[in-house]
């Protein structure tokens, strides 16, 4: 059986998050330095190629798709949207900082959610159901490589679920236009769900420093 090969790329840089606004699901566009950036990475090392090309819906994603992979059908899933931080979408650590429901969420944001927003855990359900569901889709479709451009949140949920070698989530951490390769063999996926994450792309720049916008 053959095995698949997907490359997790986060999004380019958005000038809401430098400024340390939460921005999940609000639909913002790359900032001018977020585009200039990925420029340079796509044409001066070059992204893997990949059959088909999946995106978060988010304007961000699919914006970071059209540079990296310029004149690519791109498919977009809605369950790679970043977490919804709900009334919280907009506003910085420092005017949520008198909100006791902000200091509830510090302390255990995987089962309290912000107002109208996702925990972790349903953020986490919502993301890996939805991973699980385009693995198949992708396995059909007769590709063997494909491309998700997504959020840093969603793939550091998902190398921390399917991932090996296992690890913590925020080992997971990527900078901007960064991100990872992984291999799925088909009976080890089938068996136990997970994957091999064995690179990290742009590979040849994998351990230096960048100077990319959060």
């Amino acid at each position: 059986m053959q095995s698949y090969i997907l490359y997790f790329i986060r999004h380019g840089a958005v000038a809401e998050t430098l400024r340390g606004h939460y921005i999940g699901s609000t639909d913002v566009h790359l900032s001018e330095k977020g585009k200039s950036d990925l420029h340079r990475l796509a044409e001066g090392i070059g992204y893997p190629y990949a059959e088909q090309i999946y995106s978060s819906p988010l304007q961000r994603c699919v914006e970071t798709c059209s540079i990296i992979y310029p004149s690519r059908e791109i498919r977009t899933v809605g369950a790679l949207s970043e977490c919804s931080f709900g009334d919280w979408e907009g506003k910085s650590a420092l005017e949520l900082a008198g909100d006791p429901a902000f200091a509830d969420w510090l302390q255990n944001s995987d089962k309290t959610p912000p107002p109208n927003g996702e925990s972790g855990k349903q953020f986490a359900s919502r993301v890996c159901k939805g991973f699980e569901r385009l693995v198949e889709e992708i396995a059909a479709s007769g590709a063997r490589t494909a491309a998700i451009v997504t959020h840093g949140g969603v793939i550091m949920t998902l190398l921390s679920v399917y991932g090996l070698p296992q690890a913590e989530s925020y080992r997971w951490r990527m900078d901007n236009g960064y991100g990872y390769a992984a291999r799925i063999t088909p009976m080890l996926w089938m068996r136990d769900r997970v994957m091999e994450v064995y690179d990290t792309i742009p590979e040849t720049l994998a351990g230096q420093p960048s100077e990319q916008e959060e």
